[in-house]
């Protein structure tokens, strides 16, 4: 597997960083220093899905696939090589429209990772909470997503504090317009599991998804 590159940020607050790995999908997706990944939506090209993530060189690390038919709202993530790492599921009939995420191509809770679900049913802005399978009780979030989705400035915090695992920022030039990409970047904080913050992304982009319908 590609392993990206890193790409140091001189604003990278290395203080609230992990000081060892927060392993959720697999310890070989946790790096030592911050990870830049190019987020590449509505890729014509890409037969598998309508998701590409790449490393700032431009190497596929991890993939998308899109909806299936069926009465649940599927979707699979992918390595580089196309081996399933999660598959991310939508609850139905979810107030507060629940996600659930499993590992490998599973829908078995015994598989269950995480679950991701809105705050609060009416937002303005983006307010995510997210529970590992660890966290049974769910009275406080293993770690948040606030932000605005249109706007690509979505963060993703540690639990209920200001510490920083993730962040996003938009990145658009005219070309990208032009074939139907969209395109944004995500900086991943020292030792976090990018992989699981792709599945976060992934989770947004469903919930902006179903806003638009």
């Amino acid at each position: 597997m590609a392993h990206p590159s890193s790409h140091l940020h001189p604003t990278a607050p290395a203080p609230n960083a992990y000081s060892s790995p927060v392993s959720i999908i697999g310890p070989q997706f946790c790096a030592p220093y911050p990870v830049d990944l190019a987020i590449i939506r509505k890729v014509l090209t890409l037969s598998d899905g309508n998701f590409a993530v790449t490393d700032v060189n431009g190497n596929i690390l991890l993939k998308v696939k899109g909806k299936l038919l069926s009465l649940h709202d599927n979707r699979v993530l992918l390595d580089g090589a196309g081996n399933p790492l999660v598959t991310i599921r939508r609850k139905i009939l979810s107030l507060h429209e629940k996600w659930h995420v499993f590992r490998g191509e599973s829908t078995d809770f015994k598989d269950l990772l995480f679950t991701v679900g809105r705050s609060t049913v009416i937002q303005l802005k983006t307010t995510l909470n997210v529970y590992l399978a660890s966290n049974a009780k769910e009275d406080v979030c293993d770690f948040k997503v606030k932000g605005s989705w249109l706007e690509r400035a979505c963060v993703v915090y540690a639990g209920e504090s200001s510490t920083i695992v993730a962040q996003m920022h938009k990145k658009l030039s005219m070309g990208s317009v032009l074939v139907g990409k969209d395109k944004f970047m995500v900086t991943v904080y020292p030792n976090i599991d990018y992989a699981f913050i792709v599945a976060l992304i992934v989770v947004l982009d469903a919930i902006n998804d179903d806003d638009e319908e």
